[in-house]
């Protein structure tokens, strides 16, 4: 790190854990079966960074997760279905809490909807699944996400749809801010479209890490919480004052930024308690935005 950096994180404030509430699982680790442009973590068939988290893993961060009083649990990758035991693991996940799977609804197949759909009823407790889309339609979402992927995941949200699910859209803006309204409005009529008749839209900022670095520009120094900026600022609203994510390498922060070495903070839960710095560009999007990782906060309508 510059003499530069050293003085940036210095002068950041801390965050502390206030409670952990939310539980992320870095289940996908960062293979994915697409390559979308603008991925902050650069996930792709190839990139094997961060492994695939075994049900072994998961199980007995579940329980230490009871014991600390966690509430909902998230599970996120590259891409979670991908993971061979996902199944068995939303199976014990909600035997003991509310789960979210970020997935990018390209490998559902009848059989794995009707897998869900029979997990989900089994349970006291809500599966919701969040996918991403990030084009109203082919010409506008295959340059991002890849040839075919619109086609494939309107087919994955129809199924779940079929199937009793209300899904997530979430959507990276990778839009000019005064074309907005045009673009939600025709995410809406292709939703329905689709026999989505209330969608539940989730519109985020795009993170300029990874591809999207790539793709646009990097963070500018500008770009960082000050103390100033804390003062009675809302801290429920940063990930890391609730939340803690597990990835195949012990736990960090926050799942925004499993690549840095100072996001890992301890290998259990209780290690991974303590405060944290925010000095990154990340830790900024999230303090302007809000909320952009959890269900609740961003852009659109629930």
């Amino acid at each position: 790190m510059t003499e530069h950096g050293n003085e940036t994180r210095e002068l950041a404030p801390v965050q502390e854990l206030e409670s952990l509430d939310e539980l992320w699982f870095q289940v996908g680790g960062t293979l994915c079966n697409l390559s979308c442009n603008h991925c902050f973590i650069s996930c792709h068939p190839g990139n094997d960074t961060f492994g695939f988290l075994s049900i072994e893993t998961v199980r007995k961060y579940l329980r230490e997760s009871e014991k600390l009083g966690v509430r909902e649990y998230y599970f996120t990758g590259g891409e979670p279905f991908l993971n061979r035991d996902m199944m068995q693991i939303l199976e014990e996940t909600l035997s003991i809490g509310p789960a979210t799977v970020l997935t990018n609804g390209t490998v559902f197949t009848p059989a794995s909807i009707r897998r869900l759909r029979d997990i989900s009823q089994a349970s006291s407790y809500s599966l919701e699944l969040r996918v991403s889309i990030d084009g109203y339609n082919p010409q506008t979402n295959d340059p991002i996400r890849g040839e075919g992927t619109f086609k494939q995941a309107i087919r994955g949200v129809r199924m779940l749809v079929q199937a009793g699910f209300l899904p997530i859209i979430t959507i990276a803006q990778t839009w000019p801010e005064q074309d907005g309204p045009g673009i939600f409005d025709s995410f809406v009529e292709t939703l329905k479209a689709a026999g989505y008749e209330r969608p539940r839209i989730k519109i985020l900022p795009t993170l300029h890490l990874g591809m999207e670095e790539e793709r646009t520009r990097p963070y500018s120094r500008s770009e960082r919480i000050s103390a100033e900026m804390m003062e009675n600022y809302d801290s429920s609203q940063l990930l890391c004052s609730r939340g803690r994510t597990v990835t195949d390498r012990g736990v960090a922060v926050c799942p925004l930024l499993i690549e840095a070495p100072d996001a890992h903070l301890g290998e259990t839960l209780e290690e991974a308690s303590g405060a944290f710095r925010l000095s990154h560009g990340a830790c900024h999007t999230c303090y302007v935005y809000g909320a952009i990782c959890s269900n609740v906060g961003g852009w659109g309508v629930d």
